[in-house]
């Protein structure tokens, strides 16, 4: 069903505070991808900027707007060598900062998405909340929704991508120490629900004494694992899906007798606590 498609996760070690350096790397890691007959490549979360500020003053230098001068040099590289990106940078856009997955093609910028969920870490802890509506890209490589790290824990975000019709979403993260417990159940878990293809690229690397696992992982549309990074070190992880076939909602164990549909048997009218507001906001951030 459909065409197959071939993906390359990069699990690298990005520098803080060294852009050029970082961009640099990843053009280097395109072309080598290139070579090797890859349509999609993915980058971790914050790859091009490093992740662990003290401040925001001190991120402020090294981020930039989307479409910017980093994104532009991604885009002339993806139009040169026909591939497709995934990439995480720290976004300004009229004062305002985030969290950035930027999602670009040969033919330019296809979209990007901002992280709506910031856990008390890193530079998400100074940065604003996304305020772009989710949404998912149509292209042909197929459809892809876009998400960064924490937003993992909250399957309300894997849910809307899949019902916004994804075939695949694309998780870029920086997993740190004591959190394992996401790539080995959370992440096969927001796939099998969902019956999507996910890609979720790690970094790693120590950055200001805290230490990036690795541990990047593909799975496709059923929950079985494709690839995953090795700990701890610099990995290309390589897999091939067929994004179509996470169109087939409807599944027929037995016919007639045991069969399951995982957007059709939802019951939302039930689940509208889901989307109240909290009584007491004082501790959400903007």
């Amino acid at each position: 069903m459909g065409d197959t498609i071939t993906i390359a996760g990069m699990q690298m070690e990005p520098v803080i505070l060294d852009k050029e350096r970082n961009l640099t790397r990843s053009l280097e890691l395109m072309e080598t991808a290139a070579r090797e007959g890859t349509q999609l490549v993915v980058f971790p979360e914050a790859a091009l900027s490093g992740y662990v500020f003290s401040s925001l003053e001190e991120a402020i230098p090294v981020t930039e707007t989307v479409p910017g001068p980093s994104t532009e040099k991604i885009m002339d590289s993806c139009r040169k060598l026909n591939l497709h990106v995934v990439i995480g940078l720290l976004e300004k856009d009229e004062g305002r900062y985030y969290n950035t997955s930027a999602f670009i093609g040969p033919s330019g910028l296809i979209g990007k998405y901002r992280k709506l969920h910031l856990p008390y870490i890193g530079i998400d802890r100074f940065l604003n909340h996304g305020d772009m509506p989710l949404e998912v890209y149509h292209t042909d490589i197929g459809s892809i929704g876009l998400g960064i790290c924490y937003d993992l824990d909250f399957p309300e975000h894997s849910r809307v991508l899949a019902l916004l019709g994804a075939e695949v979403i694309v998780t870029i993260t920086n997993w740190p120490e004591g959190i394992e417990v996401i790539p080995e159940h959370v992440l096969p878990t927001r796939t099998r629900e969902n019956r999507v293809h996910h890609i979720a690229v790690n970094r790693v690397g120590e950055e200001r004494g805290i230490r990036f696992f690795g541990r990047s992982r593909i799975y496709d549309c059923t929950g079985a694992l494709l690839a995953e990074g090795k700990p701890y070190g610099e990995d290309i992880l390589h897999a091939e899906i067929t994004p179509a076939l996470a169109r087939g909602k409807h599944q027929v164990i037995i016919p007639g007798e045991l069969e399951t549909d995982i957007v059709r048997d939802r019951r939302p009218e039930y689940y509208r606590k889901l989307v109240e507001p909290l009584a007491d906001t004082s501790r959400i951030r903007t």
